[in-house]
């Protein structure tokens, strides 16, 4: 195989976010990637469990997933979850897990300039937002691949008032997605207020975890405030395109 495909937990457990993996699998296959999956082997790389202090749990969920990519004489991922990224990125390697790993983002972007995927004939698009990841913009830098592949689509960005280094969360790191705000407003409310202030029409994600946040907070907005905007991904919107 050319690169394993992590689908990670959020990609193949929830219903709506199936979608993004599909996407993404459909992108590779479109340009002829010779991919691979583990398929029940692969489990949780343990992100949340480490955030949230369960630290034994951790290390056993990343021990079995180091061993079986080296047994399967894994050298280079990609993944659809920053989440996921920034584990093989920064945290296995101190446990031995030395693996080449890529944002879907940076996999299609190369892609695309390397003309393995052919894209459309640059055309006028509607008005985007595009909200920077935690685990993707802030922590590993990857700020400008996103934007890249939106504007090579023809799409016009608009920023948010906070974004790359200074952006904002969605309200779903540190295992907070599994969590009941009990005081103050939610942190994907403010996010998705900040989104729609834009006046854009679609906000852009690249993370499952954000695409659930925004989604909830815009439709949300949509029907207390009237407004009318979408929340997609862009692999799945990369897909729906070439």
């Amino acid at each position: 195989m050319e690169v394993l495909f992590w689908v990670g937990c959020a990609a193949a457990y929830d219903p709506k976010l199936q979608g993004i993996a599909r996407a993404f699998s459909e992108i590779m296959k479109k340009a002829n990637v010779d991919y691979a999956i583990l398929g029940t082997k692969e489990r949780c790389t343990g992100e949340i469990a480490r955030r949230m202090g369960d630290e034994n749990l951790f290390q056993e969920l990343a021990q079995h997933n180091i061993k079986t990519l080296k047994e399967h004489e894994v050298k280079s991922i990609v993944t659809t979850c920053p989440h996921c990224f920034n584990m093989f990125q920064n945290e296995y390697p101190a446990l031995g897990g030395n693996f080449e790993v890529t944002h879907y983002t940076t996999y299609i972007y190369n892609l695309i300039r390397s003309g393995r995927l052919k894209i459309p004939e640059k055309q006028e698009r509607e008005i985007v937002t595009y909200h920077d990841p935690c685990y993707l913009g802030r922590q590993n830098g990857i700020f400008e691949a996103p934007r890249d592949i939106l504007e090579m689509l023809g799409y016009e960005i608009v920023e948010m008032e906070r974004n790359k280094e200074q952006s904002f969360c969605c309200g779903a790191g540190g295992g907070a997605m599994f969590e009941t705000i009990k005081r103050g407003e939610k942190i994907n409310s403010l996010r998705g207020e900040e989104a729609v202030k834009t006046g854009a029409c679609t906000t852009m994600t690249a993370c499952p975890f954000c695409l659930v946040m925004m989604e909830e907070a815009i439709d949300s907005l949509n029907q207390t405030k009237g407004t009318n905007m979408a929340t997609r991904d862009i692999a799945e919107v990369v897909n729906s395109l070439v």
